[in-house]
């Protein structure tokens, strides 16, 4: 790559990590508030997802590809907690 390309790929990897970081604390206030568990749940999922985001920010500028691994398993365990999440509200539902 070009070092044009670099320096505009770190720019709008950084860009990316600072609204990421927005989005994060704007879910965390979610989270606080509520009002309802599902709310709260909706806001963790979205603070993981966020997470994974993140990493993958990282890893574009850090040049390690191994980070894309971690992220990928947060984001199979925040698709497992939030099928499993959405499975215990199924069935207090039909109780």
């Amino acid at each position: 790559m070009t070092r044009f390309h670099d320096g505009f790929l770190m720019l709008a990897a950084g860009i990316a990590l600072a609204i990421l970081t927005l989005s994060v604390v704007l879910a965390l206030v979610r989270l606080i508030r509520g009002p309802t568990l599902p709310d709260r749940v909706v806001a963790l999922d979205l603070i993981t997802t966020t997470a994974v985001g993140i990493m993958a920010a990282y890893s574009v500028i850090a040049g390690e590809s191994s980070i894309l691994d971690a992220a990928i398993v947060v984001a199979l365990i925040t698709f497992l907690g939030t099928v499993a999440f959405a499975s215990y509200l199924q069935k207090g539902r039909a109780q």
